[in-house]
């Protein structure tokens, strides 16, 4: 399963590992540790190393409560990133916004995916990511960052989630985006209780069976901190949560830790090779 991202691909016949690179002030995680240029391609470089197949270059955090930066504002943090990650660094770039102009533009200097949390519903993006030939993410978000976890509701989590991909799916395909151009993200954390999140996780699968490539992203989350009890160190419970994804079928796990999230996917690895004997 090759994933054609302008001038290069990714295979996805085995599930692979998407570094977080969030050049912002108030990411929920890393927030203000990589906004400046030279620390972020340092940052960069060290995902690589560790096994990141994608960096996903990020200016605008989606945090619960976070509020939106200006279009340029947005540019300034990221195309220069993108710019420098090109040039510098064997990977596939993702860039994680749902802006035209950034998508346009992070196109022109050197992206490979457009990994969009509103699932190009803002005005004119679905427009600009089909414009640029680049794959797509689409995710799933109930409201929007600022009140997406004030008290979310659903008639049937997974039936909602799974409804609403499918037609953004359509969407995007209906203006000349090709299916084999697109992956699904359920949207773990966004507009979702602990309940809604591991009813998702627990039946990942039935997304899967929609037919695009997933793209998870649990890295550090609520849901990893509400199982723990706890603040501190979420990373071995992301490991854990990552290797339930790939062995229900997401092919790209998004990670902060990469080492670790690489090292626990070379047992998903292994166990599907064996598998195949």
């Amino acid at each position: 399963m090759k994933l054609l991202c302008g001038n290069r691909s990714v295979d996805l016949s085995s599930p692979v590992v998407m570094g977080i690179l969030n050049v912002t002030p108030d990411s929920f995680s890393d927030g203000g540790q990589f906004n400046r240029p030279e620390m972020a391609i340092r940052h960069a470089a060290e995902m690589v190393n560790a096994g990141a197949a994608f960096i996903d270059v990020g200016g605008e955090s989606t945090r619960p409560g976070a509020t939106a930066v200006s279009v340029q504002e947005e540019l300034d943090r990221v195309i220069p990133v993108v710019s420098a990650i090109a040039a510098e660094l064997d990977v596939a770039i993702s860039v994680d916004t749902s802006t035209p102009d950034v998508i346009l533009e992070a196109a022109a200097a050197g992206a490979h995916l457009i990994n969009d949390v509103r699932a190009l519903r803002r005005d004119g993006a679905l427009e600009a990511a089909a414009k640029t030939g680049l794959p797509v993410c689409l995710m799933h978000m109930q409201g929007d960052p600022d009140t997406m976890q004030n008290n979310p509701v659903y008639d049937d989590v997974m039936q909602d989630v799974r409804t609403f991909l499918r037609e953004q799916a359509a969407r995007a395909e209906a203006a000349g985006i090709a299916k084999e151009q697109i992956l699904l993200d359920p949207g773990f954390g966004f507009g979702k209780t602990r309940i809604h999140n591991y009813t998702l996780l627990n039946r990942l699968e039935q997304i899967n069976s929609l037919g695009y490539p997933l793209l998870t992203g649990l890295s550090r989350k609520r849901m990893i901190a509400d199982v723990l009890n706890a603040d501190d160190d979420r990373d071995g419970a992301s490991s854990a949560a990552a290797v339930v994804c790939a062995m229900k079928g997401a092919r790209i796990i998004r990670a902060h830790n990469v080492k670790a999230t690489w090292d626990a996917l070379q047992v998903v690895r292994a166990t599907m090779d064996e598998g195949h004997e």
